[in-house]
């Protein structure tokens, strides 16, 4: 099986000879995360979605749902994965597009599919990524009654979230969302309120963005930085390596949050501080965890990380659907391999870094440069060098504190 990369001058990890690498005994880890695009429309205009505003513009000739026959050869696929490996568990991620367009009776179908297919030794945790717009009791009855976990995108106040996040008409979406949210802290639906995600935009005040999110008492907040590539850089990232202020506005919400014991837990920082203690990542932010993750698309296709859209068209693509290929063969796809190499997967720039480990070069999408492929620091590499300094700092200071003897300044 060959895999073409659209540079004919062959970027990394497109070089990668994954067949010698078999051969010296490298085994690749299965897929654990099956992130399903239910739907590939969505209801509202994000101006920053790696959808439907980057590079890649394949969803304008996909089925803006995915077949019930696809849904059921992906439950097979699936099923079939978790037994040749002999996982106890899977994640499965019903994303878009905005999922819920596909109705919340479809998709607890498909949660249902999946469970059945993948039977009763193989725990199947079932998330759906939304924007909230849609969520009322009827469709949280229904998740909760299947056990289906509710993440909800949101950008903080009223004014932050509608700079970015409105309906097409110019709209905006915070009113439905935060009556959806209200929902969510209710007892009934609690136990599946899953959390928040908020997209960094430096226009916003990093502490009152971040005080709007607790109101609505998430049990987790990912802060996510704004896709670009060093060929086409996020909003304010400049090329001056001095400047960093993606890491200015996350410190700010690092000591608003830092020792607020309870409040909620910030899943960047909690990361960063469980590297810097020696520990592994659960998030491919940060850290060198080898990513497990795949995409499927509503016509079927098998796709690496989504965020790659970013980068150009057809970039997450891996030429296989789940028809027609087991999720065996996507393993072996360069891109794929490359994210599960770890430290051997650095540039020779991050592996001189000392946060090496802790930042892994931060999102694999982050690194992409024309000419180098993904073998590159990260754009934002100023901004995590900062982040997890300032981390760093703190944690040694209330180290050395818990360490001196009582009466000692």
């Amino acid at each position: 099986m060959t895999y073409q990369v659209e540079d004919p001058r062959r970027e990394w990890p497109g070089t990668l000879d994954v067949a010698e690498m078999l051969r010296n005994g490298w085994r690749a880890h299965p897929f654990r995360q099956f992130l399903l695009k239910a739907h590939s429309r969505c209801n509202l205009a994000c101006d920053y979605c790696y959808v439907y505003t980057l590079a890649d513009q394949s969803w304008r000739s996909r089925p803006m749902i995915m077949a019930p026959e696809l849904v059921s050869a992906v439950a097979g696929r699936i099923a079939e994965h978790a037994a040749a490996h002999r996982l106890d568990s899977v994640r499965l991620i019903l994303h878009g597009g905005e999922p819920l367009l596909a109705g919340a009776d479809y998709l607890v179908r498909a949660v249902r599919l999946v469970r059945d297919r993948a039977g009763p030794d193989v725990r199947v945790e079932a998330v759906v990524q939304t924007n909230g717009v849609l969520l009322d009791k009827d469709v949280l009855r229904a998740f909760a009654d299947e056990g289906v976990d509710v993440g909800v995108s949101l950008d903080g106040t009223p004014r932050g979230n509608d700079r970015n996040r409105r309906y097409a008409d110019g709209r905006s979406s915070y009113p439905a969302v935060a009556e959806a949210l209200s929902l969510l802290m209710e007892p009934e639906f609690r136990h599946v309120y899953n959390g928040l995600l908020c997209t960094v935009d430096l226009a916003n005040d990093p502490v009152e963005t971040y005080e709007a999110l607790l109101h609505f008492q998430p049990p987790v907040i990912d802060f996510l930085l704004p896709h670009g590539t060093w060929d086409a850089p996020p909003p304010g990232r400049v090329p001056d390596p001095a400047a960093t202020p993606y890491a200015d506005w996350l410190v700010a919400v690092f000591d608003r949050w830092y020792g607020a014991s309870g409040e909620t837990v910030v899943r960047l920082f909690q990361e960063i501080i469980h590297l810097l203690l020696g520990r592994a990542s659960a998030s491919e932010a940060v850290g060198l965890t080898p990513s497990t993750l795949v995409v499927i698309e509503t016509d079927g296709t098998m796709e690496q990380t989504d965020s790659l859209k970013a980068v150009r068209h057809g970039a997450p693509a891996t030429g296989l659907n789940v028809v027609d290929h087991p999720f065996d063969d996507a393993l072996l796809h360069p891109g794929v391999v490359a994210r599960q190499l770890a430290f051997e997967g650095l540039s020779d720039t991050c592996k001189a870094c000392p946060y090496s480990r802790v930042c892994g070069a931060g999102l694999y999408t982050h690194r992409y440069r024309r000419g180098t492929g993904f073998l590159n620091p990260s754009v934002y590499c100023p901004d995590l060098y900062r982040l997890i300094g300032h981390i760093r700092d703190r944690l040694l200071a209330d180290l050395r504190r818990a360490r001196l003897p009582k009466g000692r300044p």
